[in-house]
């Protein structure tokens, strides 16, 4: 059985900005991109053939604004110390802005990041299992 595909959107007023960002930031590829499809432009981004993916998109003359809580969360289990340190390194080359986490929980084994869009993501160093 083919497991679902979860995709994950928003919006921004920083579309260019957001998708170096997080290719930079969570080294992810960028699997296709619009401009103009009934008056938005967007990317997704993600592994090709993986779970889930990233979409961004904006539109026209429309303003988003910031996100609406510092509690909006990605958060992605890394848990191999390198990897997760490298990644940590690269969300900073990135342009993403450390910050302390909302729910202190994530400061434990994690390092939080706010991209320009006031949206964060968890890096955690350890494995999640369902």
């Amino acid at each position: 059985m083919k497991l679902p595909i979860l995709r994950v959107a928003r919006p921004t007023d920083n579309l260019a900005a957001i998708k170096q960002m997080y290719m930079a930031g969570l080294d992810l590829p960028l699997l296709g991109e619009f401009a103009g499809h009934d008056g938005f432009d967007g990317v997704m981004l993600g592994e090709p053939g993986g779970p889930y993916h990233l979409e961004f998109t904006a539109r026209a003359g429309h303003q988003v604004g910031r996100a609406p809580t510092e509690d909006n969360l990605l958060i992605h289990y890394l848990p191999d110390v390198a990897q997760w340190q490298d990644r940590c390194g690269r969300m900073l080359s990135a342009g993403f802005m450390e910050v302390p986490s909302f729910n202190p929980y994530w400061d434990v084994h994690g390092r939080t990041f706010e991209d320009v869009d006031g949206y964060r993501v968890v890096l955690q160093n350890m494995d999640w299992t369902a």
